[in-house]
């Protein structure tokens, strides 16, 4: 039974944790932890509301618990090795498409606070109202971040005419 939930929301529950996570390994890691959760957690999850967005929040809510744990945690990890850093180097997608590399790279750098808002919004299409209730944020505080994280976007992307 549960097959049917990773089959029907596993493709768009990934793309959320590939853009919650600078990395695709953390984004790995984020997608089998969330799922994790939901499984053991589901005896909690209540039939009368939407699944989609149950596990959105399992999600996001499991993203910041990693954040908050990652603050006791050494910033910086150096690689053991050039191998290793190029092989992570060549690992990363390329995209036929128009580059936005810049924005991409420009809304990683944002703090938490702001991307988390900035990737629900933006890219995850969720209106202000969804937003403050998957963050348990008021309405207005989630305005506020998605208008900081939009300033900071545009001093940080006027170099490249975006």
């Amino acid at each position: 039974m549960f097959d049917e939930y990773i089959n029907a929301h596993g493709k768009r529950l990934f793309g959320l944790c590939l853009k919650l996570c600078a990395q695709r390994e953390d984004a790995e890691d984020l997608y089998q932890e969330t799922w994790i959760k939901a499984y053991r957690f589901f005896d909690r999850y209540d039939s009368a509301q939407d699944f989609e967005r149950w596990l959105t929040a399992l999600c996001v809510n499991t993203f910041r618990d990693s954040l908050r744990r990652q603050k006791w945690k050494s910033l910086f990890i150096p690689f053991r090795s050039n191998a290793e850093k190029d092989a992570l180097l060549q690992n990363i997608p390329t995209c036929d498409a128009e580059d936005f590399s810049e924005v991409k790279e420009a809304v990683d750098a944002l703090p938490n606070k702001y991307r988390l808002v900035t990737v629900l919004y933006y890219r995850e299409g969720c209106d202000v109202k969804r937003t403050a209730a998957l963050l348990s944020l008021p309405e207005g505080t989630v305005k506020y971040q998605l208008h900081k994280a939009r300033e900071i976007l545009k001093r940080r992307l006027e170099p490249y005419g975006r």
